[in-house]
């Protein structure tokens, strides 16, 4: 399996979503509520969730009251999170790497959904497609990791069991990636997963933006949208024009 495509295979899985299902969706809602507000996006907004999973930010913002696509490669979390369509909420595979046929009010990028490939060019390549994906005057939403505080709090070993099954998790920073091993036995089979986010602290964050023609108007640390402190903060939350 090439190193690059890491995702196709592991977010397809029912295992990720199985070690992943108690991630917190009161934090995923908070934050909505909070940057929704806080931009004061009219109801009118059609906003773009980039990649989606299997919606819980797309359902939750559709439920504000904004018109909703998500867009996912992951074909399985698509066919998951269709059941939630209505009038004005759809979903559809796309790869972040491909142009968009349509132009969005919003492109939302949420919880660390960026930095997995090995070349630079690639990252970019999504940073270009996501802003000729904005109307004039809309608004990009990023939100990754603070890559400096994983470093600073980096668990190198770790073991969760969820729904039976004993999942071995090993996480290291080498050759400008932060990496998590996931290993664990399952339905008679041995099983070995790799995530690679690539290493992206808040300079280098910043210069990919610019390279594209972003302007940052905000940078936050956290769902409540303080301040940015990069020894401190959970998140790094940057909104572009």
């Amino acid at each position: 399996m090439k190193n690059k495509d890491w995702f196709t295979n592991w977010f397809n899985t029912s295992y990720y979503h199985i070690l992943y299902k108690d991630r917190n969706d009161e934090d995923a809602q908070l934050f909505m509520k909070n940057i929704t507000e806080f931009l004061k996006l009219e109801k009118s907004t059609h906003i773009l969730d980039l990649p989606c999973g299997k919606g819980r930010h797309a359902v939750f913002l559709n439920s504000l009251g904004y018109k909703v696509t998500g867009g996912d490669l992951a074909e399985n979390s698509i066919i998951y999170a269709k059941d939630f369509e209505n009038d004005t909420l759809n979903f559809k595979v796309h790869d972040m790497r491909e142009p968009f046929n349509n132009k969005y009010d919003s492109i939302f990028n949420l919880f660390t959904s960026f930095g997995y490939f090995e070349d630079d060019k690639e990252d970019i390549l999504i940073l270009e497609n996501i802003k000729n994906g904005l109307n004039k005057g809309g608004y990009f939403v990023f939100d990754f990791l603070n890559a400096d505080l994983v470093k600073a709090n980096l668990v190198a070993k770790e073991t969760k069991i969820v729904d039976d099954i004993t999942f071995n998790i090993t996480r290291e920073i080498t050759n400008g990636f932060i990496i998590k091993n996931i290993s664990f036995f399952a339905d008679g089979n041995n099983h070995n997963y790799t995530e690679r986010v690539k290493y992206l602290d808040v300079q280098k964050m910043k210069s990919y933006f610019e390279k594209v023609g972003f302007t940052i108007t905000n940078t936050f640390g956290d769902y409540n949208l303080s301040n940015f402190n990069t020894k401190t903060s959970n998140r790094l939350i940057l909104v572009a024009k």
